[in-house]
């Protein structure tokens, strides 16, 4: 869908006003108790939050990636445990559904996840298989009109919350590397499957990931997406680029955030007489994080404008990621400096702030993944022209 200035405006506005009255002032209870209240959850389903990317006759709102990463530039600005209880069903654990679903896959599945009835998790990473993901060993066996999964997925976001799963598992075990991979469908409650204890993180509290388990776990074959073997590692590249491009998006949020309680705090703070915001050292700090934030955000509202127009953004979905997890992750570090020791206490924000965006530069592919693509992409590019 591709919405008037004026209403994406006002969705805007309704999320930005959302974000400042009932995610911040919840985000430090969140922080200490590792958990997201119900009436949250709940008034994020309400929003439409779990719908953004699911199309309109599913119950989405069908938003093009552009007002998407629009809403998540306002999203982004609170504590990103908020944005990971949504984010999945509005990228990577929808979108395999809604890119290469069957109809009758899209009918069943996305009204559930446009609502938020349903959480849908992405389990792709393994015990031995992360950057290097098509090298998974989970598998998947034909017998009769289910397979048979066996395996284990490692550090699934929202998989003790979940009531379904993106999977990828290898159907062929003679063919190395992606082509034996599928995807598949996996309801939540299914016999043989389990959910480990959730992790203890260094930040991010109230998000929670954990081990999903499959012991010889039957799974109908109508729930292999697409309803083709080994196309499933395709399915979960076009997931993760356009995900890629939604972890940016929140990137470039959150440090304008940041940037926001880095400028009150200088203004605020007074040493040998003067507001510290009028020394030029910390004045500085404050043009490197504005500058490194707005160019992220030109990047990212450039890459999703292409991809909407129908171009291969995959390179510029790794450029964004790249660069924007690890300019938040400078921000961040900034903003501890500028605060000085207050920055190092739990009594402020940016501490927590620091531990949170730690993450943003691993999951979706981490900085060297994403560097070792676009180096790859580029060269290759080169030797064909």
């Amino acid at each position: 869908m591709h919405l008037d200035n004026p209403d994406l405006a006002a969705i805007t506005t309704a999320i930005r006003r959302f974000v400042d009255e009932r995610l911040v002032p919840a985000e430090a209870k969140v922080a200490e108790t590792d958990t997201i209240p119900d009436d949250i959850l709940q008034a994020m389903r309400n929003l439409g939050l779990f719908g953004l990317s699911a199309p309109d006759e599913y119950g989405g709102l069908g938003l093009s990636l552009e007002a998407e990463v629009r809403v998540m530039f306002e999203l982004g600005r609170a504590s990103p445990a908020f944005r990971s209880l949504m984010a999945t069903n509005v990228g990577i654990g929808s979108q395999g559904i809604v890119i290469d679903g069957t109809p009758e896959q899209k009918a069943r599945y996305l009204p559930l996840i446009a609502s938020g009835e349903v959480i849908a998790s992405f389990a792709l990473t393994e015990p031995e298989a992360g950057s290097d993901a098509a090298s998974i060993r989970t598998t998947a066996r034909r017998e009769g009109d289910h397979y048979i999964l066996k395996g284990t997925k490692r550090f699934i976001t929202n998989a003790p919350r979940a009531g379904l799963f993106t999977v990828m598992a290898r159907t062929d075990p003679a063919k190395r590397g992606s082509s034996g991979v599928s995807a598949f469908i996996v309801e939540a409650g299914m016999p043989g499957l389990s959910i480990g204890k959730p992790e203890r993180k260094m930040g991010q509290h109230g998000a929670h990931v954990a081990d999903v388990i499959f012991d010889d776990c039957p799974v109908p074959a109508s729930n292999l997406i697409g309803g083709v073997e080994g196309k499933g590692f395709r399915t979960a590249m076009k997931v993760l680029d356009r995900g890629r491009i939604g972890v940016a998006a929140a990137c470039v949020g959150f440090a304008e955030r940041i940037i926001d309680d880095m400028v009150a705090y200088a203004c605020e703070r007074r040493q040998f007489g003067s507001a510290i915001a009028e020394f030029q050292l910390v004045q500085a700090m404050i043009a490197d994080s504005r500058t490194e934030a707005y160019a992220s955000r030109c990047m990212v509202l450039a890459t999703a404008r292409d991809k909407d127009a129908g171009a291969d953004v995959g390179t510029a979905a790794s450029c964004c990621k790249l660069f924007a997890s690890e300019m938040v992750g400078r921000v961040a570090d900034r903003n501890v400096q500028v605060h000085g020791g207050a920055g190092y206490v739990t009594e402020y924000p940016a501490e927590r702030h620091y531990r949170d965006v730690r993450l943003y530069r691993i999951y979706e592919g981490t900085s060297e993944i994403q560097r070792l693509r676009i180096g790859r992409d580029t060269i290759n590019a080169a030797k064909r022209s």
